[in-house]
């Protein structure tokens, strides 16, 4: 499952922020959320759309720029996915602002193709 293998890869990098895959109980002030939108195989290789996002929590004092930096940083990260055995190919897709009103958290969002065995 690509999803954990990128969350355990991201927990792995020194200074990242925690990666999940849904929204702890008990939120850090940064965190990273990864979640798989989509997939596509063509001769037994696998495409998969990748979203992570960046959270910063203003209730814990979090700013824009806290989550446009770790943003920064997992697309930096995400760039050397293919370091891993399992991972062939990482292309962004596209990333931008996705800031939540409702939990009051400043968001990036980075969205990848990553093709994987």
């Amino acid at each position: 499952m690509i999803e954990a293998i990128i969350i355990s890869y991201l927990n792995n990098i020194e200074g990242m922020a925690p990666a999940y895959a849904e929204r702890p109980e008990n939120v850090p002030p940064k965190y990273i959320l990864v979640e798989k939108t989509g997939t596509s195989t063509e001769n037994r290789i696998t495409t998969s759309t990748i979203a992570v996002q960046a959270i910063s929590d203003t209730l814990q004092n979090g700013s824009l720029l806290d989550a446009m930096q770790l943003n920064e940083a997992v697309k930096v990260a995400m760039a050397d996915l293919v370091t891993l055995d399992s991972v062939s190919g990482v292309s962004l897709n596209s990333d931008y602002n996705f800031t939540d009103s409702t939990t009051k958290e400043y968001r990036f969002q980075a969205v990848f193709l990553v093709t994987h065995y």
